[in-house]
């Protein structure tokens, strides 16, 4: 009987000490409801992996790597004038000698520009200085839109400096070339490459509906010789190429110049040769869709610049999916015709390496597609 009665007493104990929600669940196991305590929802249960659609994971999003190039392009006729108003069956796209299906064709004017202004201030271009502040300034004026367009410059020599920051006051810009002084090697590519990779991949955006459409540009003015780049030329290319910035060159050579017996101060002068570092340039700019100018007088590049404004501003766009299709990391040659009209010519990037990561998302270019792999 004693035994009984500790047994009892134990289990009272027990039945004492079970919190109220677990003394008041039913024989089924399953707890009553509590009067006057909130109802708490229960949590929502992950679908079964037969249940899940592409759409639901990865938060809703559906990543597919595309393989679209888009090419941005000038067409000029044959007195160099710009032709603004051509349709998509003017066109025709090989890619490595492959024709194209042309997937998105568009016309795009007076779009804001993102500029890159880069000044070689090595000890090579000393005696040039004053004329590339000169030049510098100049096209920042010509070309510069407030509240549109915005520059940032940036100057090298051993290695490359930002002056100034993106901006629209060409004033400010203005202020710090000025201030540039000359000396140390030339690091033309590792410039190029640091500010498409820094500064030109991801611009300041206008505001508006579509705030990723912008002409992304570089005025590069050097005498083009490389003397302590860590990257290599092609490097500097494919980096402008992924970014789809356009390279105009300004040379400070002045070897090719022959001077004017009658009047040697003029800008009649004509050029008898490029040197390596002007043929240098020429390539840069020709293999983005840019052009290489080899001026004398800064006074020589007042209508470049006006010229170089309108391109920018009145350019087309083609996309299309290479029939090879391949992230195969090689380099793929672009040409664009318009054979309809004899004697125009295309200003396009030549080509373009596709690269060999499959699993990389697309990004986006500045034509609003994506951008080539």
């Amino acid at each position: 009987m004693r035994r009984i009665s500790i047994s009892l007493v134990l289990v009272v104990a027990l039945l004492l000490a079970i919190p109220g929600d677990r003394a008041q669940q039913s024989s089924s196991g399953v707890p009553e409801k509590r009067q006057g305590a909130p109802q708490q929802p229960a949590p929502p249960q992950p679908p079964s992996p037969q249940e899940q659609s592409p759409e639901r994971q990865d938060q809703g999003k559906i990543t597919q790597v595309v393989n679209l190039v888009d090419v941005l392009f000038t067409v000029l006729n044959r007195r160099n004038k710009l032709v603004p108003d051509l349709e998509k069956d003017d066109f025709k796209i090989w890619d490595d000698k492959a024709p194209e299906a042309i997937r998105y064709f568009s016309r795009q004017t007076d779009l804001p520009l993102r500029i890159g202004l880069l000044m070689d201030t090595s000890n090579s271009i000393r005696d040039r200085l004053k004329f590339e502040q000169d030049a510098a300034t100049s096209f920042l004026f010509s070309v510069l839109r407030h509240n549109k367009d915005q520059a940032f410059v940036m100057t090298f020599d051993d290695e490359p400096s930002v002056l100034q920051a993106f901006t629209d006051d060409a004033g400010r810009l203005r202020d710090e070339i000025v201030k540039t002084r000359a000396g140390g090697g030339t690091a033309v590519y590792d410039a190029i490459y640091n500010a498409c990779e820094k500064e030109l991949s991801h611009p300041p955006r206008p505001p508006g509906d579509q705030p990723d459409v912008v002409r992304r540009v570089m005025i590069l003015i050097s005498d083009g010789d490389d003397n302590l780049s860590n990257h290599t030329r092609s490097e500097a290319i494919e980096m402008a190429q992924r970014y789809s910035v356009v390279i105009y060159t300004i040379s400070t050579s002045t070897q090719w110049i022959q001077l004017s017996q009658t009047n040697p101060d003029k800008a009649a002068n004509r050029k008898t040769h490029l040197t390596e570092g002007d043929k240098i340039l020429q390539d840069l700019a020709e293999e983005t869709g840019g052009r290489a100018f080899y001026p004398y007088h800064v006074d020589d590049l007042d209508q470049s610049f006006q010229d170089i404004g309108d391109e920018l501003r009145n350019q087309y766009s083609i996309a299309y999916i290479p029939t090879h299709s391949q992230f195969d990391g090689k380099y793929h040659k672009i040409r664009i015709e318009v054979p309809d009209h004899k004697g125009y010519q295309v200003r396009a990037r030549r080509g373009y390496y596709a690269k060999a990561n499959s699993n990389r998302p697309p990004s986006t270019n500045p034509s609003g597609s994506a951008n080539q792999p």
